[in-house]
């Protein structure tokens, strides 16, 4: 009852949040229906408390101290070890509904942003995603686990009605209308509660993507004297949430109160109907001790219903915060593309180099070889990068790998044949080994060795003291920017796909440093096609291959020295090759 959901979280409806709410329950259907079955048992038996009383009363005024009497009291201890039991895996299973709901719900946050990659920041702050983990997935979970005492509680209370209408119908009457009456009044507030948890939830979210940016972007400030600026702006939106969090506190508060307060009422009224009754001898001592213990033991069941209806509001605004963010679809293939991927063995990087070819712009990387491109924008650089990985398919033109369209290989197939390195990588938490083996291939230290090696990331190696098992703090900050880059380049290398497409990958090192990468990248890579997105001559010097693209087509061809000594002798296409490459051949000597 207590394991944490695991395996595929499995594919929820997103047409309403009710919709929602009914499949995560359902999913966990049977840890539910033992805490439902388990609160009906404690409910039940807290309702034969006062019915064994009245019994055993009316039972010691006839008949004195008998054997009746002994097996009521009997029956008394036996309710309340029945009742304790029960309370004691029946909260087991309660805590069981909650891990359900809760994991189920941030599991699928997890399952489609790892697969919906950057539409997902596209589309959505990331304080939404943070917020839909952080606190969306934990009302799902507390509706779940007050859910078998909102069942217990509508069990109890169908038990005692029947029995008071049976026993006393004018007492019965008053029972069974007060109490719905009753949850009607509280429930008047579920509506304006409902819309200003909304609105608490909204600012909430905003607050927290102004946090994650502030954060992110703290070097950036204290280089501006920006912090004062941002640390008011985050005080505002604070005080936003505050003002949202203490009007939703005002209704709460009301809602709290009549749940108190309209019970109390109840309760003295149904004391004061049954002591007429008692005085009149249409019912018995022990029936009135009885009617009131069913009163006071429905006070509990009507909180446990208030107190449900008032979960299941925040849990449907927490379930439509979370339909949004599953309702994100990728840039790039299908969720049923990816759902089916995951049930398929990881498919194989053929041997030998790849043949790509970029139908619009005519760019045709040498197979086996490291082509260097160079485009007059980064913008033309990074969409030649996004198409021939194919990383949003909504980028017109068609790329052919081995012959074949990209769009028409499964994108899994696509992710480890062609490996799109960008200009500003990632670096997640964790050891410089798991920094670096990124598809979990249990790669020999030989292999690592060897691929910082030819990032020239010797120095990160030895800045850390247990080496490749030394931890890399989050988005490698412990790292300086061109050591981030290397380590990034090295997880790249690792993958050994059959292309490789780098973008800008020696733009944050020294030009010493980037002659070293250059010179053995292309060694590394033999046999193997590589692209290379830059202007750098350092680069360019050791490629295989240099292409000009200029405005969508290529221009001029040709090693990068033959190039310079064609433009020397007038030829306009290498003229403009020289016109690219001159801004960086002024910013090398510089460097």
């Amino acid at each position: 009852m207590l394991d944490v959901p695991t395996g595929h979280p499995g594919h929820p409806p997103l047409t309403s949040p009710m919709a929602f709410l009914t499949w995560t329950a359902r999913r966990g259907w049977r840890t539910l229906a033992v805490a439902c079955l388990l609160a009906s048992t404690v409910s039940l038996s807290g309702a034969a408390v006062p019915l064994l009383l009245g019994l055993a009363l009316d039972t010691g005024l006839e008949e004195g101290v008998s054997a009746r009497l002994l097996w009521l009291a009997l029956a008394l201890v036996g309710v309340g070890l029945v009742s304790a039991v029960a309370t004691t895996f029946g909260h087991a299973a309660e805590v069981g509904g909650w891990l359900h709901g809760a994991f189920t719900s941030s599991r699928l946050v997890g399952h489609h942003v790892t697969r919906t990659g950057p539409a997902i920041g596209e589309e959505l702050p990331t304080g939404e995603v943070v917020s839909a983990v952080a606190n969306d997935s934990f009302h799902i979970g507390n509706v779940l686990e007050l859910l078998p005492a909102f069942v217990g509680g509508v069990a109890g209370y169908l038990a005692v009605t029947i029995y008071m209408l049976q026993a006393s119908p004018t007492l019965g009457l008053v029972v069974a209308l007060g109490l719905p009456v009753v949850t009607v009044i509280v429930s008047l507030l579920i509506k304006p509660l409902q819309a200003r948890q909304r609105a608490q939830r909204d600012a909430a979210g905003r607050l927290a993507t102004l946090a994650t940016d502030t954060v992110s972007g703290l070097r950036i400030l204290r280089g501006i004297g920006g912090e004062d600026v941002f640390a008011e702006r985050y005080h505002a939106q604070s005080q936003r949430v505050r003002r949202a969090g203490v009007r939703v506190a005002g209704v709460s508060s009301v809602l709290e109160a009549l749940q108190v307060l309209l019970p109390g009422l109840f309760l003295a009224c149904v004391v004061w109907l049954g002591a007429r009754l008692a005085i009149t001898g249409e019912i018995s001592p022990g029936e009135l001790v009885t009617f009131y213990g069913f009163t006071a033991f429905l006070s509990e069941p009507l909180r446990w219903v208030t107190q449900f209806i008032n979960f299941f509001t925040r849990a449907r605004v927490a379930a439509r915060k979370l339909i949004g963010v599953l309702s994100v679809t990728p840039e790039a293939g299908t969720l049923a593309e990816s759902e089916a991927a995951d049930s398929l063995p990881r498919p194989a990087v053929p041997e030998g180099p790849g043949t790509v070819v970029d139908e619009r712009t005519g760019l045709a990387p040498l197979p086996g070889a490291l082509t260097a491109v160079v485009a007059p924008s980064p913008g033309e650089a990074e969409e030649l990068a996004g198409r021939l990985g194919r990383l949003d398919d909504r980028v017109p033109g068609t790329v052919l790998l081995d012959g074949v369209p990209l769009h028409d290989l499964p994108l899994e197939e696509v992710r480890h044949r062609v490996v799109v390195a960008s200009a500003t990588p990632q670096l997640f938490t964790g050891t410089l080994r798991e920094a670096l083996d990124a598809r979990d291939a249990a790669l020999e230290d030989g292999e690592l060795l060897r691929a910082l090696h030819t990032a020239d990331a010797h120095d990160v190696l030895e800045s850390l003291p247990e080496g490749l098992d030394g931890a890399i703090t989050e988005k490698g900050r412990s790292l300086s920017g061109g050591q981030r880059q290397r380590v990034a380049l090295a997880r790249a290398l690792l993958t050994d796909p059959q292309v490789l497409v780098l973008v800008e990958p020696t733009s944050a090192v020294d030009a010493h440093t980037e002659a070293r990468i250059a010179a053995r990248l292309a060694n590394y890579r033999r046999g193997r096609t590589t692209v290379v997105l830059t202007a750098s001559p350092l680069v360019l010097e050791h490629a295989d291959d240099v292409v000009l693209l200029d405005d969508g087509a290529v221009r001029a061809r040709g090693r990068h020295r033959d190039l310079l000594t064609r433009a020397a002798a007038g030829d306009p296409e290498a003229l403009a090759y020289h016109d690219v490459v001159g801004r960086s051949l002024a910013t090398t000597e510089v460097r």
